[in-house]
């Protein structure tokens, strides 16, 4: 019996470990208007730094949203970003520019809202 639950513990401590090795650290950022509407075509961007962020310059990540508002990154260091998203006139300056420490082997999720 002991050896049956010994042996049990050890294969779930090895595929949790497997597991978690297998998850890349991504971010999965949502967009929307200031009423709450779901914005399809945004072009975000990620920098690493706020310099490069303040001056549009040097993108680690680009991409623009679905048809469901969302885009996604993977393979992201853990590490602080800041973020970029725009759509015509409207776009998230003065809010919501910045995320803090993305957990490894996690997706991350943050929602941003766009106006004018």
């Amino acid at each position: 019996m002991k050896k049956t639950l010994l042996l049990s513990l050890l294969i779930t401590l090895f595929l949790s470990s497997f597991t978690a090795q297998m998850i890349p650290t991504s971010l999965k950022i949502s967009v929307r208007n200031e009423l709450g509407t779901i914005e399809s075509g945004v072009s975000v961007k990620l920098y690493a730094s706020k310099e490069d962020y303040e001056k549009s310059a040097n993108p680690v990540a680009a991409g623009k949203t679905d048809a469901k508002g969302n885009i996604f990154f993977q393979d992201l260091k853990q590490t602080t970003f800041y973020i970029s998203a725009e759509k015509g006139d409207r776009n998230n300056f003065g809010a919501g520019e910045k995320i803090e420490n993305l957990e490894l082997n996690k997706v991350n999720k943050v929602t941003l809202i766009i106006s004018e």
